[in-house]
Order: C-alpha cells, then structure tokens, then sequence
C-alpha cells in the first residue's frame, strides 16, 4: 500500500528558475548525502548544508527526507526509460544482437552510485506517484519489447503481449539487484546470461523427448 502522500509530497513546486534551481541542488545534495552517510545519516541538516542552503529553505520545497528519496527515486526511474526501437544498435540482426542491445540498454541505465541505489530500492516508501511512474514506464517498455518482438523472423513465441512483459520484468528486476550490489554478480556475466537464457526462451526452444533440450 502506498505511504501517506501528504508526508511525501513536495511542498513547494517550482514556477520560476531561481526555485527550479533550488530544488535541483536539495536533489543532488541529497544524493550524495545518501550515497555517502546513509540513509538513517544522511539528515535534513546534512543535505542543507551539502546544498549550501538554510535548513528551513530545504522545508519550503520538502516536508522530510522520505518525501526527498521518494522523489529521487521516481527521477531514477523517469531517467531509466529503454532506449527507442530504432535508436538500439540491432546489427548484424540475429536475434541474440536484439536481446543483447535490450540487457545492455537496462544495464547502461542502471549505473547509479550502487550505494544510493541500494538504498533507493530498500528504503525509498511507496507513493501514489511512485506506482504510477513505474505503471506508465512498465507500459511503454512492455510496448517497445513486443514490437520489436514482432518484427523478427526468428522469435518462436507465440503469446507476445507475456512473452514482452516478462522479459522486461526479468531484465529489470535483475539489473536492479546486481547493480544495488555489484559484488553479487559481474555485470559481463549478468549480461551473457540473461542474454542466452532470454534467446532461448524467445526461439521457443522446448525440452525434446527424453529430457534433450531442443537444439537450433
């Protein structure tokens, strides 16, 4: 369930650059902020300093430090968009190069401090603004995955509206875990892996009779 939206939601929305500006340099403070101590340590107080601002100027624009992450997060979120269909390098055209261009992207938008985001995955509460973000971004992923789907020859699948949102969820979710904690997996390894294992899935390959995987 999502938090309280009146504890997350900013205070003060930016009409003029001067505020705009403002509220740009409570954000990158707090990155770093949080990158650096912690969240339980990385204060109000800390974070106005870091921005070179009053205490009771970062308190115009947000009522607490959740509202803070949680906005940090949806901006990490907003900036992770895939890129489009035909701006992904797909050459020499097989379809391993597809799905290596699609966990590549996901990876290239995921190299965030590995701290910040840990933190961002473990402590950011969950607003109304949070779900709709991920709900419209999930959407247009899911979208540009089936199309490129289904313009290519060697996709063996046949349900390409679940066969798009998987990939995208699998991709995800795994990108985000190794790279919240990149000692758990080299990323050269995550990527050869969710590669082969989502080409494979894609050819519609399918266990032969008597156990022997089906070879292509």
């Amino acid at each position: 369930m999502p938090s309280d939206d009146r504890r997350l939601q900013a205070r003060r929305k930016p009409r003029q650059v001067r505020a705009e500006l403002t509220r740009e340099r409570i954000l990158t403070a707090a990155a770093h902020v949080f990158a650096e101590h912690g969240y339980a340590a990385g204060t109000t107080n800390r974070i106005a300093e870091r921005a070179g601002i009053s205490i009771g100027s970062l308190y115009q624009y947000f009522p607490n430090k959740d509202a803070i992450l949680a906005e940090l997060l949806v901006r990490h979120i907003d900036r992770g968009r895939w890129t489009s269909a035909d701006q992904l390098d797909l050459s020499p055209g097989t379809l391993e190069a597809l799905v290596r261009a699609l966990v590549r992207d996901a990876i290239d938008n995921h190299r965030d401090d590995p701290q910040l985001l840990r933190i961002m995955i473990e402590q950011a509460p969950v607003s109304r603004d949070l779900l709709d973000t991920i709900d419209r971004h999930g959407k247009m992923r899911v979208g540009q995955v089936r199309d490129l789907l289904a313009r290519h020859p060697d996709v063996g699948v046949r349900d390409l509206d679940t066969a798009a949102e998987l990939i995208v969820f699998t991709v995800e979710t795994n990108t985000h875990r190794a790279m919240a904690d990149p000692r758990t997996t080299g990323m050269e390894a995550l990527e050869n892996e969710l590669v082969a294992m989502v080409t494979r899935y894609l050819r519609g390959d399918r266990p032969a009779p008597g156990g022997q995987a089906d070879v292509r």
